[in-house]
């Protein structure tokens, strides 16, 4: 599912935005800024007015009171009538509606606040509601002893549709077969034009045509599976929705599933409703198939995360993503500080380190399977699917087709550690000068026999130097940025190796399965916290 692009916290930004809103609706002035523009900036901002101890870091933090109180009765109703799910959810009564809202993300009260592809809640079409998906109130009041792990819905084969449900007139369905050129870069412009872009609308991910091909088309992919939606006389893709299959272990279940991604409609059509009616179909095409659960993520707010994991940045080109609006100037600071801050040695640190190989594929498989166990929820892989997502058939690390970049060490024909990134770029939108995009790199899967050394100290410190030579690599490879969220063992490394606070978050769901939520690598404050890791153990791209 869509999400919203992530960039590094502009704290100084966002305290002017609370100033602001504190004038509220008695400002005469001919600001531009809507009410809605206002409201979205004061919950992310950081409360002047708050005590320091108190005071949130990022859009991603929970309210104190004091910034509570700086919101009006009325501003508050605002904030929930755009978010229908999350008001359904919350008391009623004042006071403990304020409550409520001081335990919760400011992230989470921004959904329904955004531009582009999360300007409207999809809870609006009270399409949730008739889902099965764990609802807030049942999470909220089963105790965890008594909670009971498994599908939601019991599925019959025989009732399940056998055909598509109709669309609305001038529309129809088509399966797009990615094998042809014409039809894959059909996903590729549509996703490049109208897919995830940052809520201020400066960057949008521009996915290439091999790694769409690597995403969609892994090991057992269905073509069934890749759905898009047509225009009658011009024949125009407008719509489309994936799944690829996926084994998962939740919790010691091990569930067939798929993972849905990729969902994405024209803008233009926004206001046709299609989303609702994609992942209906995708859902009736796993159910044909037996697959009767499914992962997805999103930045908003839904029924209900399992996990919700944040976005960390960590400077490649601190002058090239300031430039282009990426990265704030902090206050104080000044290019050559933040050019130095962000240095990185020339050489790699680790003996050994390679790249991997065909070769090297039972070794790793066995290391990351053996590593994943440790987390509550995460991906089975076998030798195919680790191949397939690990070893780039493109062995130059500056190749423009090459998708994903995976280093091994190898100790007495063992593989004890690996760690890996993959390529996703973004269109920097109305760019003024010679920078027409950011390449990010995004920290994929990584193991190590570190882990199965019960010593903390010992793990951290292998982890900090895999993650240092990997931003080394990264940079060698001409990358701009590099992009983690906290989950797996990220939590680690992610402040020692100068990764900073992003404003977006990722929010993980699971279709028809019930479970109490994993740790997501962060506290109440939405800060990194080393204890809460190890929960969510799935990478989606």
């Amino acid at each position: 599912m869509p999400q919203d692009e992530s960039k590094p916290v502009d704290e100084a930004a966002a305290t002017k935005a609370i100033e602001e809103l504190k004038l509220g609706d008695n400002s005469t002035s001919n600001d531009k800024a809507s009410k809605k523009d206002k409201l979205k900036a004061a919950v992310s901002s950081v409360a002047s007015s708050s005590k320091k101890d108190a005071t949130p870091k990022s859009a991603n933090d929970p309210l104190p009171a004091s910034a509570l109180d700086a919101l009006t009765t009325d501003q508050i109703a605002d904030i929930l009538a755009a978010n229908p799910t999350l008001r359904n959810s919350l008391p009623k009564e004042p006071d403990a509606l304020r409550a409520a809202l001081r335990n919760m993300s400011a992230a989470d009260l921004m959904t329904g606040l955004s531009k582009g592809n999360n300007a409207k809640d999809m809870a609006s079409h009270k399409f949730w509601a008739t889902q099965p998906v764990p609802s807030y109130d049942v999470l909220a009041k089963t105790e965890k002893k008594t909670f009971q792990d498994g599908p939601i819905k019991v599925i019959d084969p025989a009732k399940v549709p056998k055909t598509p449900a109709g669309l609305i007139e001038g529309f129809e369905w088509c399966v797009m077969d990615l094998l042809k050129p014409v039809e894959l870069e059909e996903v590729r412009a549509l996703l490049s034009g109208h897919y995830v872009e940052d809520d201020e609308a400066l960057f949008r991910f521009d996915y290439s045509a091999s790694m769409l091909k690597w995403a969609l088309m892994a090991p057992d992919w269905r073509k069934e599976w890749h759905i898009g939606v047509r225009t009658v006389s011009s024949k125009k893709l407008v719509a489309f929705i994936s799944a690829i299959p996926v084994d998962l272990r939740i919790k010691q279940k091990d569930i067939k599933a798929s993972e849905v991604n990729f969902m994405c409609v024209h803008k233009k059509l926004r206001s046709k409703r299609l989303a609702p009616v994609l992942i209906t179909e995708i859902t009736r095409r796993c159910y044909v198939e037996g697959v009767y659960q499914a992962i997805y993520t999103g930045g908003n707010l839904l029924p209900t995360p399992v996990a919700s994991c944040r976005y960390f940045h960590r400077a490649l080109d601190w002058e090239k993503l300031f430039t282009v609006g990426f990265s704030p100037m902090p206050p104080n600071s000044t290019k050559q500080r933040q050019i130095a801050k962000y240095k990185l040695p020339e050489r790699t640190s680790t003996p050994g380190l390679r790249q991997m190989e065909d070769k090297d594929v039972p070794g790793v498989t066995d290391l990351l399977k053996r590593y994943l166990a440790k987390m509550e929820l995460y991906q089975v892989f076998n030798e195919g699917e680790v191949r397939h997502w690990l070893v780039d058939k493109e062995t130059d690390p500056r190749a423009k087709d090459r998708v994903v970049w995976t280093y091994v060490v190898e100790r007495n024909g063992k593989i004890e550690d690996f760690i890996s990134f993959y390529c996703l770029e973004s269109t920097v939108i109305n760019a003024t000068g010679g920078n027409t995009s950011i390449k990010a790199a995004y920290l994929f899967y990584y193991a190590t026999e570190a882990a199965f050394q019960n010593d903390e100290k010992v793990l951290s410190e292998r982890l900090n130097g895999l993650a240092k030579d990997a931003l080394i690599l990264a940079k060698q490879a001409k990358f701009d940025v590099f992009n983690a969220l906290t989950l797996l063992d990220n939590p680690l490394f992610l402040t020692k190796q100068l990764f900073g606070a992003g404003d977006g978050q990722l929010h993980y769901y699971l279709y028809n399965y019930k479970t109490l939520p994993v740790p997501s690598g962060t506290d109440e404050r939405n800060n990194v916290d080393e204890k809460r890791r190890r929960g969510m153990g799935v990478v989606m791209l």
